[in-house]
């Protein structure tokens, strides 16, 4: 297939072109950032050019969330790069002479909001927070493809792992330094996927054609921030005794901080009853090929 993927040079959308290309598709790239793409790119003003000629859209672009409080332009950035984004390439798709078979569109599990101990697949409804409204909007946008005769999937990301980037990047130093401990009071759940596992879903949901709709994006075993905490601690052979009070967070981030105190307790009911064979369906395995390299 020839492939166009938004976002391609980022933390999941430059491993991903790099397992398309060892499947035998042809990528290109949309960036703003051409020099770093591993391959043909193109700026968002060859968007319209660079849809006819594919047959398949991966679209990841959306500015990091995490590292920086919120303040009201940074929430907008935050909106406008998923959402916007989004709202032009579709556009793109509706104006092209011919279309792209399939869209597989970047959302995530903040779309539910929180929700405790509850267990959650795709069925459940959406939140109503800050970040569950921008994925509202955003898989809203995705869902117009639909109307273009595209095949559309919306993936609901996780927190995803791998060694460099994400929130291990930010996780692994504090724990190496002997500063490693739950947040708040840890109950909270985290729905994590190693980002092997993206890719997988990626490349299975372009070719599948039973992929459609809503598809978590979330190994078969969440687990709490507690738990989460104590096995980074035996993978990095560190304690983890210094625990980051709630308030402690949220003098420091802001509002930013209820997405570290609360979460989602969630399964990938789709995957799993379409038959995806996850490489890391538990944490440890995951966070050792992952947190010591």
């Amino acid at each position: 297939m020839r492939v166009l993927v938004t976002g391609g040079t980022g933390f999941i959308g430059a491993p991903l072109c790099r397992a398309l290309r060892g499947a035998g598709h042809s990528i290109t790239v949309v960036t703003r950032d051409p020099a770093h793409a591993e391959g043909p790119a193109v700026g968002w003003d060859g968007v319209a050019n660079a849809v006819a000629w594919s047959d398949a859209v991966v679209n990841l672009a959306g500015e990091p969330i995490a590292g920086h409080r919120w303040s009201t332009a940074r929430k907008q950035r935050i909106r406008d790069s998923r959402v916007q984004a989004t709202q032009d390439l579709v556009d793109a798709v509706a104006a092209a002479s011919t279309r792209p078979q399939v869209l597989v569109s970047a959302s995530a599990v903040g779309y539910y909001g929180p929700h405790g101990d509850e267990p959650l697949d795709e069925t459940a409804g959406p939140g109503t927070d800050f970040l569950a409204q921008v994925c509202q909007a955003w898989e809203q946008e995705a869902e117009r493809a639909e109307q273009r005769g595209m095949r559309v999937v919306r993936l609901r990301i996780g927190v995803v792992l791998a060694a460099d980037g994400g929130a291990l990047a930010q996780m692994v130093p504090l724990f190496r330094a002997f500063l490693g401990g739950r947040l708040g009071s840890g109950r909270q759940w985290m729905s994590w996927i190693h980002r092997d596992d993206v890719t997988g879903l990626i490349v299975d949901a372009l070719v599948d054609t039973r992929y459609t709709g809503a598809v978590n994006a979330t190994a078969p075993t969440p687990v709490t921030n507690r738990d989460f905490t104590r096995a980074l601690g035996r993978v990095l052979a560190r304690p983890t005794v210094l625990p980051a009070p709630a308030f402690a967070l949220r003098l420091a981030l802001g509002e930013m901080a209820d997405m570290l105190l609360t979460g989602q307790r969630v399964r990938p009911a789709a995957a799993e009853r379409l038959g995806y064979r996850f490489r890391y369906r538990d944490l440890e395995p995951a966070l050792r090929a992952s947190a010591r390299r």
